[in-house]
Parts: C-alpha cells; sequence; structure tokens
C-alpha cells in the first residue's frame, strides 16, 4: 500500500507542472494530427505514472479522472468533456493540466518510488506514455536535451559522425566524415556505439544518441565502441566542421552524387556542384543516391528537389490545424538540365530525403531505384515549455504532388533491387521490352489518400520490402542510362 509524504520531504512543483501541462495540452488538443477528447489526453497522461509506480490505478470514468491504488482513492478530480477538435476542447487545456497536476501531488505524496524519481522523470513518463497513443513522432524533450536541441538548429559543434540502426537494436557509425575528428580517431563506417560519456545506446532512441553527439566547441564525448571482439573506449574533442552533405564524382559519363543530410547549405551546395560538373556536354546522365540520408531539413528537401525541376509543385502538408496546410513550389530552373536521372533509395531513406525522392518520381523528372523508403512523412511543430522543455508535435502529413502521403507508405522504386539479383535482372530486362513490372503498384501506390489503412499500405510495401541498398544498384543505375528505351520505360506513368 502506498504511503504518504513524510513532512520533511520536498514538496511537489505543483505550480511547474501544471504550466508546462496546460502549454503542452493546449498544443496537442489545437494542432495534433488528430483530435482527441481532453478526458482520454489526462488519462493517458496519468498512466505513464505506472511506469515507475505499478500500483497506480488511474481511471476515466463520469467525466472524472481517478486515482486509486490497490486499496484506496486517491484523488478524484472533474474536468471539461467537450468534443474532440473543435475550439471548446483547445479551452479545456487549463481545466485539464489543473486536474492531471493535482493527481500528480497525490500520487507524489503517497508514493516513495515517486518523490526518488522527481518531477521531471514523472513528467517525462507521463508524456512518453501520451505520445504512444498519438504518433510515432511527436515527443517531450526534457530541458537538457531541448537544450542540446537548439544548439544543434543553430548549428553546434559535432565529431564528424551519424549514426544508423543495427541489427538487434544496436546503434552503428552509418557515416563518418573524411578529415573529421571521429575519423582521425581512427572510427569506421559499421564500427558498435555503446555508450557516449558511460550512457548506454539504443536504435529506437537514435535522436537522443545523436544529439548527446553534440555539444560546445571544444568539448568532448568519450565513446565506447565495438569492433568485432574489441571494445575500444576513445575520447573525441567536438570542433565546428561545416556539414559537407553533398558529394560528387565523375565517371564514365555519369554524374554520380550524394546527399548524406539535409542542412542548411546542401541545396547551394548542390546548385555549385551541378554547375561545376555540368559545364560541358559529356555528361549523359546523373545518379542522386540517397540510401541511408535520414533526412534534416524541409526546406532544404524543398530546394533540392527544385534544383531537378522546371518549376510546379514539390510538396503538399496538410493537417487538422489552418497553418499546417501548405504547397511547397519548385523555382523555373533545372540546374540538371533535363538530364536523365536515376534516384538511389533504400529502407533507411526518410523523411526529407522520402520527399524528394517522391517530389522527382512523381512529376516523371527520376526513376527511383533500390527498396521501399522508411515511410516518415510527418512534419513537426515545436513547442517551448515552461520547465525549459520542448514539445516537438505532429501537426501535418506530408503528401507527394499528386496527393499520396509519404507517412506509412514511403516511396516505392520504379526498379526494386531487394528482392535479390535474379529478381533485379528480370525487371530490367522486362523494362528494355518496354515492360515496367512495378508499374501496377506505383499506380495504387499513387492513388492511396491518408488516412489509409495499415493493411493496404503493409501490402503495398512488401510488394519490395525495405532493406539496405547494395552495391549492385550502382550497376543497376548504370544500367537504366545506358538505355534510354529502359529509363523511359521505368519513369512514372
Amino acid at each position: 500500500m502506498l504511503r504518504p509524504a513524510a513532512a520533511a520531504e520536498p514538496g511537489f512543483p505543483r505550480d511547474l507542472v501544471q504550466a508546462v501541462l496546460a502549454t503542452a495540452f493546449e498544443v496537442i488538443l489545437d494542432r495534433h494530427l488528430e483530435a482527441e477528447a481532453p478526458g482520454q489526453l489526462g488519462l493517458w497522461t496519468l498512466r505513464g505514472l505506472e511506469v515507475i509506480e505499478p500500483e497506480l490505478r488511474p481511471e476515466l470514468r463520469a467525466g472524472t479522472l481517478l486515482l486509486s491504488d490497490a486499496h484506496r482513492l486517491l484523488g478524484a478530480r472533474p474536468i471539461p468533456q467537450p468534443p474532440p477538435g473543435g475550439p471548446a476542447a483547445v479551452g479545456a487545456a487549463g481545466p485539464l493540466a489543473v486536474a492531471v497536476a493535482a493527481l500528480f501531488d497525490a500520487a507524489w505524496r503517497a508514493s516513495p518510488a515517486l518523490r526518488r524519481a522527481g518531477a521531471g522523470r514523472m513528467l517525462q513518463n507521463a508524456f512518453e506514455e501520451l505520445f504512444n497513443h498519438l504518433d510515432p513522432y511527436s515527443r517531450y524533450l526534457t530541458p537538457a536535451e531541448a537544450q542540446a536541441a537548439r544548439l544543434r538548429r543553430i548549428g553546434q559543434a559535432a565529431l564528424g559522425l551519424r549514426l544508423a540502426p543495427g541489427p538487434g537494436g544496436s546503434v552503428l557509425l552509418g557515416t563518418v566524415t573524411p578529415g573529421g575528428t571521429a575519423d582521425r580517431a581512427g572510427l569506421r563506417r559499421g564500427d558498435r556505439l555503446l555508450t557516449i560519456d558511460g550512457a548506454p545506446v539504443a536504435a529506437r532512441r537514435l535522436a537522443e544518441a545523436e544529439a548527446m553527439l553534440e555539444g560546445p566547441t571544444g568539448s568532448a564525448a568519450v565513446l565506447r565502441v565495438l569492433r568485432g571482439g574489441r571494445r575500444l573506449t576513445l575520447v573525441l574533442p567536438r570542433e565546428v566542421v561545416p556539414p559537407d552533405t553533398v558529394h560528387a564524382e565523375r565517371r564514365d559519363g555519369i554524374l554520380w552524387l550524394r546527399i548524406d543530410g539535409f542542412a542548411n547549405d546542401t541545396d547551394t551546395r548542390l546548385v555549385a556542384m551541378l554547375g561545376v560538373n555540368l559545364a560541358d556536354a559529356a555528361t549523359r546522365g546523373i545518379v542522386l543516391d540517397l540510401r541511408g540520408n535520414r533526412g534534416g531539413l524541409l526546406g532544404q528537401a524543398v530546394a533540392v528537389a527544385s534544383a531537378f525541376l522546371p518549376g510546379g509543385p514539390v510538396a503538399r502538408s496538410a493537417g487538422r490545424h489552418p497553418g499546417a496546410n501548405r504547397l511547397y513550389t519548385a523555382a523555373e530552373v533545372d540546374h540538371a538540365r533535363g538530364l536523365p536521372l536515376v534516384v538511389l533509395i533504400d529502407g533507411r531513406s526518410a523523411s526529407a530525403a522520402e520527399i524528394v525522392a517522391a517530389a522527382l518520381a512523381d512529376r516523371g523528372r527520376a526513376v527511383t531505384l533500390g527498396s521501399a523508403t522508411m515511410g516518415k512523412g510527418l512534419i513537426q511543430v515545436v513547442a517551448p515549455l515552461p520547465d525549459g522543455g520542448e514539445l516537438q508535435v505532429s501537426w501535418a502529413r506530408v503528401l507527394a504532388p499528386s496527393g499520396w502521403p509519404i507517412q506509412g507508405l514511403g516511396v516505392l522504386p520504379a526498379l526494386c533491387t531487394s528482392l535479390g539479383e535474379e529478381a533485379t535482372a528480370a525487371a530490367l530486362a522486362g523494362l528494355r521490352r518496354g515492360d515496367s513490372v512495378m508499374a501496377p503498384a506505383l499506380r495504387r501506390a499513387r492513388g492511396v489518400r491518408a488516412p489509409a489503412a495499415a493493411a493496404e499500405l503493409a501490402e503495398l510495401r512488401a510488394i519490395c520490402p525495405p532493406a539496405e541498398g547494395r552495391d549492385a544498384d550502382l550497376g543497376a543505375a548504370r544500367a537504366l542510362l545506358e538505355d534510354p528505351g529502359a529509363y523511359a520505360a521505368a519513369l512514372a506513368r
């Protein structure tokens, strides 16, 4: 049985918690993609405390939030019950926060486990449970995490590496910047990262691990990595290195471009490289490699796609809040001069990379090659909280130019390589005959509208299942560019 707090124990910071909850509930009720009833938000928030104190029993009954333990009622608070989605629901945020904060206080007084955990941990667990019921990408950042995120947005020193998910929930070094701190220390792509400054890392919290890598110039991070059977501990100083996100190489009349991420100047770097490498007429085609690219800035995705398009739509965003609905268009200059374009994608291509691939494929400007992408097509609005933390709340879906959603579906390739070499060769042979194996699936995908049934999305993705890119993709891209008939057959129709 839970017991009351001793008089000498520090009090619960009810006013601060109430202010945090009021801001959070208002943002969610007003802006989240899906309208939810205030009572459900309150119930889900209280359930987050059960992770710390399993004896708690939150309930929502007849417009009242109840909190009990196994033996007694700890508190009961009536809450407004307006229908979801309207102005009245948004107006319920304040009273809902008062009710939930009061029940937090009651739980704190009754539970030594909650008092040991602290109010910050209570909020963190409460928001994790709440967002488990909303969408995969809305999240709460603690004050420390929010500070790191703010520093990252304004350009903070880093270690010259990017992370990627590995087998069994592990974290791997996905990219090591040549000449950067990690490269000079001897780290390699594929090394398994175990801890950062002693804190274990996991693929399910990859964004947090990436944030931990960054910090003030001159500070250091202690990384423990596993390579083969050896464990290595390295102390790496952070330094300001402009992100080198665009790489170019000309081979055999083809311009091979790779974009690792979408930073502040990715578009200008890309346009500059196109200008330098297309100065003569010797290039017969371009390969844009977006495999393993986990995304970045939305505006940069639009600008990168725009570099290959002669105007027209790039993407649309759609949400419940009027401010979430936008049309993104390209400038009227195709810096690639209309050259045949193949875009390489894989199961790790996400977010901004998917926006670029979707726009270029949907507009018939490029042939996509590889596997289904990750399917991350939600835009988050960032809301600062009174405790110094942040909410990142999904408020818009990204739609391709013809209206299909990226979220859950991803981008399907016109030439699938994830089914093995034999299937790839057969599909390529079909394209040479003017027959596209993927054409029916691509037509079905372009007809999908949000919200789509999960079963339908899974069925489409299974036609070319997500997989990591392979070296054979490069040969398939070359084959398409060397055969104009096959290339034309693979373009969106």
